[in-house]
């Protein structure tokens, strides 16, 4: 639950700032009938993340074991692969994201379209919504207890919106630029476990060699999957399940936060730790270079919404 939660909170509250910008921006221009127009579009976006949501979870009965573990390691690597990106995307392009989504709105508001307005507060919105869906669909699938899963994330989101409303109020003060770089940091860990466990999806499918296909390196003794460093590369590097239950508490929280899990492939363990290692080096590097933006004078009345904005691009 505590890392759906997290989850839910960081994408939740990063795609509430951007609406928030969004309509403050358009208030500020005594724009208020413009609203619904942009409201309408966060609501299908809404609607589109929850119909992929409803997508995966039901729409995978059907299908056979290979097929249903061939399309839960593909889409989360697709999941990886997007959490990747935004996180660097948000290093790079956060500073500027105020000026980019103003300038959308003023390029919408001046051609006069209905469906401008409706399409930027749909992509703003459903960036975050398609990942949100993917990366937790993956660790739900990982972690076996969808229930305890979906309610950390949906009080995530919950949190979220009510952190972003304050703000936007100025009745707290969050640091979001700290914020954002921990929350990135445990996103680019928990993303390596979920590709940890989409490379063990990929080897119960038969896409990758393992010990599931006719690769898996077998042990003389006992006649079964070798573990440890005579299974290099397609065995079992370790199976501490009689120590660690795999469905108990610890193995949760292990896996919820490290990605851990009491029996992983060599592969599994390759792939979690050169994600963790250049992904992660990356990051502590896009850290390093960033430089703290100085504090810019309030230029105009709405001074809420100003550092609303300010705060967020930051």
């Amino acid at each position: 639950m505590l890392a759906t939660f997290l989850i839910g909170l960081r994408e939740g509250l990063e795609a509430a700032l951007v609406v928030g910008i969004l309509v403050a921006y358009l208030r500020r221009l005594g724009r208020a009938d413009a609203l619904p127009k942009l409201w309408a579009g966060v609501g299908l976006a809404i609607i589109l993340a929850l119909g992929i949501g409803a997508v995966l979870t039901f729409g995978a009965y059907e299908l056979t074991f290979t097929a249903q573990e061939l399309i839960g390691g593909l889409l989360s690597l697709l999941a990886v692969s997007m959490v990747t990106w935004m996180i660097f995307w948000m290093q790079r392009a956060g500073r500027t994201m105020k000026a980019t989504l103003e300038g959308g709105v003023d390029r919408a508001l001046t051609t006069g379209g209905l469906w401008a307005l409706v399409a930027i507060g749909f992509v703003s919105v459903a960036r975050e919504g398609i990942e949100t869906t993917l990366l937790l669909w993956s660790m739900v699938q990982s972690f076996g207890d969808a229930p305890t899963a979906i309610l950390g994330a949906l009080l995530g989101l919950a949190a979220a919106v009510v952190v972003g409303w304050l703000i936007s109020r100025g009745a707290v003060t969050l640091d979001l630029r700290r914020f954002f770089a921990w929350t990135g940091g445990f996103l680019v860990i928990v993303a390596a476990g979920v590709l940890a466990y989409a490379v063990m999806d990929l080897q119960e499918a038969g896409a990758l060699p393992g010990p599931f296909t006719p690769a898996a390196p077998i042990d003389p003794v006992t006649g079964g999957v070798a573990i440890g460093w005579g299974a290099f590369p397609f065995g079992w590097a370790f199976n501490v399940s009689t120590a660690i239950a795999p469905g108990g508490p610890l193995a949760a929280i292990l896996q919820a936060t490290v990605g851990f899990m009491p029996a992983m492939t060599w592969l599994q363990v390759a792939g979690w730790t050169l994600y963790l290692t250049v992904v992660g080096s990356f990051y502590i590097r896009g850290l390093r270079s960033r430089r703290p933006s100085r504090p810019q004078p309030a230029a105009h009345p709405d001074a809420g919404a100003t550092s609303l904005s300010h705060q967020g691009a930051a």
